[in-house]
C-alpha cells in the first residue's frame, strides 16, 4: 500500500515529532518559516528517495503523533484486503444467575 501525506504548513509548529516517527524518513523540517515564524515539517521529494529511502507506506504514524493535527494521510488501496463483519450470535442474555 502506498501513501501520501499533506501537511498544513501554516498551522505546523515544527515540533519534529513526525520526523522522529516516520519509518521511511520521508519528513523533514523546512528551511523556510511559515507566517507565524515556525519552521514547519514537509514531506521529502523524490531526490532524497533515490538515496535509498522507500516511499510513504501510509502508516499514518506522523498524523497520529502530531499534536496540532495538521497532517492528512492519503492511502492508495491495493484491493488485497477485504474485511467482512458478521453479527455475533449470542444466546438470551442472562443477567442474574439463580442460586442453586
Amino acid at each position: 500500500m502506498t501513501g501520501k501525506i499533506i501537511i498544513n504548513a501554516e498551522r505546523c509548529k515544527g515540533c519534529g515529532l513526525c520526523v522522529a516517527v516516520c519509518p521511511a524518513s520521508l519528513i523533514i523540517i523546512s528551511e523556510q518559516s511559515n507566517k507565524n515564524g515556525y519552521f514547519p515539517a514537509e514531506s521529502v521529494t523524490k531526490e532524497v528517495k533515490s538515496e535509498g529511502n522507500s516511499e510513504c507506506t501510509g502508516c499514518a504514524m506522523c498524523a497520529i503523533v502530531c499534536p496540532e493535527a495538521v497532517i492528512e494521510v492519503l492511502r492508495e488501496d491495493s484491493g488485497k484486503i477485504d474485511i467482512t463483519i458478521e453479527p455475533v450470535k449470542t444466546s438470551k442474555p442472562n443477567l442474574i444467575e439463580e442460586k442453586k
